[in-house]
């Protein structure tokens, strides 16, 4: 019995070597063709046993490859645009005229080893997404600054519209109660829209309903946090995601990765002023960045759409 594929080859051309019988009379009694019996002849005169070893079939050649040109354009904009994934490579490609499908973009950036590692996540049940209005819904949260300012530690208040993904950035040398509400304040200057409902965590700078209420001597009819007295007499909406659920404020969170990695990792600051300022720009740039979960447009993009739709 022949031990391997070699073996098992010669062992049908062996009598075509040796002129016991024809090619076309062996392919009456083989398994294989006649056509298969003569490319093995062929390369066994040609290479002995050698030629007969199993090769790959895979072409050397792909006639509709990707350019080089393009493959290295797409990593020249993945690492000037700060690691974007695919589908807004392929956007930004577009503006400049090369047209890609993201999953090719994503096989390049995956061969050349620059994608990002995810651990597996839990899958959930399919829920359809609520459509919101701009200010139908904003999210508010703080980030701590990562190094001391001035000897100091400083709070980045954080608000982001969850219809367009818009951001009101402020830095705060102290976190409190009166914090909270200039930072209110100052986004109900700045937001074009009446703002409806307000979503923060249970911290102490927003509410006392998981602290102040138990402890309160009246606990039927407890003190209200300032917060809380400031948006009922706004007719906002102040919701509280449930305790130790920071994906329930997701979109926040989110960009609050975003600004370690994109800012606080990058950018180097000595004063308030000078974070301040930076961070003004910082933002800017953000509101100005393609979403994904946009479409591909930017915030300012659709909450102008949006406000000129009100305004006509």
């Amino acid at each position: 019995m022949p031990n391997s594929n070699q073996e098992e080859k010669l062992r049908w051309i062996k009598p075509v070597l040796k002129k016991k019988i024809t090619i076309k009379n062996m392919a009456e009694v083989c398994p294989f063709s006649e056509r298969t019996l003569k490319d093995w002849l062929a390369k066994y005169r040609r290479g002995g046993m050698s030629g007969l070893v199993n090769k790959s079939t895979r072409p050397k050649t792909q006639p509709n490859e990707t350019p080089i040109r393009i493959k290295e354009k797409v990593l020249e904009l993945r690492k000037e645009m700060n690691d974007e994934c695919a589908l807004k490579l392929k956007w930004d490609l577009e503006e400049e005229g090369i047209y890609l499908h993201e999953r090719t973009i994503g096989k390049i950036l995956k061969a050349e080893g620059v994608t990002r590692k995810y651990r597996s996540r839990k899958q959930y049940p399919f829920k359809p997404k609520v459509k919101l209005k701009p200010g139908e819904l904003v999210e508010i949260d703080v980030k701590y600054v990562p190094s001391l300012v001035e000897g100091k530690k400083c709070y980045q208040f954080t608000a982001i519209d969850c219809a367009s993904r818009w951001r009101f950035i402020r830095v705060y040398d102290q976190q409190a109660n009166i914090t909270s509400l200039e930072f209110l304040h100052e986004l109900l200057r700045v937001f074009p829209y009446e703002i409806k409902a307000i979503k923060t965590d249970n911290g102490s700078i927003f509410t006392n309903r998981y602290t102040g209420y138990l402890k309160s001597a009246d606990p039927i009819n407890p003190n209200l946090h300032p917060f809380d007295i400031r948006c009922q007499k706004l007719g906002i909406v102040h919701y509280l995601i449930d305790p130790g659920k920071p994906a329930q404020n997701g979109k926040v969170e989110r960009s609050h990765r975003s600004d370690q990695e994109s800012f606080y990792d990058k950018i180097k600051f000595n004063t308030l002023e000078e974070l301040r300022y930076k961070l003004k720009l910082w933002n800017m740039y953000y509101n100005d960045l393609k979403h994904c979960g946009l479409n591909g447009k930017t915030p300012n993009q659709v909450l102008y759409q949006k406000v000129q739709n009100v305004r006509t």
